[in-house]
């Protein structure tokens, strides 16, 4: 059930043109994809989140993250069990909201590149 509930999400959020086109995915090569973010520990669903250029994922900016099923105001990005996956600050080279992502803290899987 939980498995369909998810690709019902995906496909009503996949029908609308979500990704962004702005100064950030210019500045990182114009090549973003989207991707289902989930806890490590217990593979609870966070959000989906546009990943703009190549790379792991150090920070996910708070203006990528779509459909988060957390909140976003807390200090520390935490999943629906209380597992912590990260910290809020400031990513100062582009003065942007961010949470700061622990190693192996979140799993992702690709859902639409573009």
């Amino acid at each position: 059930m939980h498995l369909m509930k998810n690709f019902i999400l995906i496909k009503k959020t996949m029908s609308k043109k979500i990704l962004k086109n702005d100064k950030y995915k210019k500045a990182r090569g114009g090549y973003s994809r989207l991707l289902q973010i989930c806890c490590e520990k217990c593979g609870e669903e966070i959000c989906l989140y546009q990943k703009d250029g190549p790379g792991v994922i150090k920070r996910m900016y708070i203006d990528r993250m779509i459909e988060p099923k957390v909140s976003v105001s807390n200090k520390n990005l935490e999943c629906p069990n209380s597992h912590t996956l990260g910290v809020k600050y400031i990513y100062d080279k582009e003065n942007r909201p961010a949470f700061r992502i622990f190693v192996a803290a979140i799993t992702k899987k690709i859902i639409r590149t573009g």
